[in-house]
């Protein structure tokens, strides 16, 4: 094998016109390429949190409504992953003392899944399990952030019975908006669930406040009752349940009350849980 090698390049350095050392310096300079291209190629699929920051740090400068090409990768990355992980790794019947709760692990799991992003790239899980049907109502997702206003949603909803996991259902919230849960006891109707989704966006001088309310019947996903861009909007859940208080301003209000250096008035609006979603008791 050595007489060959010395035998094609010193047959290579005559046909080329180059020194012996000169090409063998070449041929290894070349083949110590290509192997690190392999290697790396090899390393690549299986390295989702690299996968995940390579896309991720595309989204810089890159406004929300032409993102989809990036954040829909990134979102199939994620999903995939986290299938697989819940599948190999289902609530504990009786976890140990001072163990994680099962919604910290995986949020945790998520977060991981985003370790590479760095400023102003970030990622924040979105968890919740509740029981249901019998077992229990897993909530999975995250809100991925790109700037001080870009942001993309993505809540997927597994059923847990035993230690069999399965997705059921996928929702975007509204984007740029960030991820708070609320739950309620829907009016009499077997085998659903009903949570809300609500959160902030920045806006010019307040955050805007933005709702949705879901059910889940065990089989799909479905929009109740939202609200968007409320100014300065705040929730609050009265004890008894079913009730949602919102207080806010409204802007034409504000900046009148700024020019005139007069207060500003808030005002509140309650709902109450309906057959059919949220209903109105006021609004003053």
């Amino acid at each position: 094998m050595a007489d060959m090698f010395r035998n094609l390049t010193r047959g290579l350095g005559s046909f080329l016109g180059l020194g012996r050392r000169w090409l063998i310096l070449i041929l290894v300079i070349l083949a110590a390429s290509l192997a690190g291209f392999a290697q790396q190629k090899s390393q690549s699929p299986a390295d989702v949190p690299g996968q995940v920051a390579h896309l991720g740090q595309q989204l810089w400068g890159v406004p929300l409504d032409e993102s989809e090409p990036l954040t829909s990768q990134i979102e199939k990355l994620v999903l995939d992953y986290m299938n697989h992980w819940l599948a190999a790794h289902p609530p504990d019947v009786h976890p140990a003392p001072g163990e994680p709760t099962y919604v910290l692990k995986v949020r945790r799991e998520i977060e991981r899944l985003f370790e590479g992003l760095h400023s102003p790239v970030n990622a924040t899980g979105n968890t919740f399990v509740q029981t249901f049907n019998g077992g229990q109502l897993l909530g999975a997702g995250y809100t991925l952030g790109w700037s001080d206003f870009d942001r993309a949603n993505v809540i997927a909803l597994y059923e847990l019975h035993g230690g069999n996991v399965q997705q059921v259902a996928l929702t975007h919230f509204l984007p740029n908006v960030d991820v708070r849960f609320h739950f309620f006891n829907p009016p009499p109707a077997a085998g659903q669930f009903w949570f809300m989704i609500y959160g902030n966006r920045l806006g010019k001088s307040s955050p805007r406040l933005s709702a949705e309310l879901y059910s889940f019947d065990g089989k799909a996903l479905k929009s109740l009752w939202t609200i968007k861009d409320v100014y300065d909007g705040r929730f609050s859940f009265p004890a008894a349940g079913g009730r949602v208080v919102l207080s806010y301003l409204k802007e034409d209000e504000l900046t009148q009350s700024i020019a005139s250096s007069t207060q500003v008035t808030r005002h509140e609006a309650a709902y109450h849980v309906g057959p059919d979603g949220m209903d109105l008791e006021y609004d003053r």
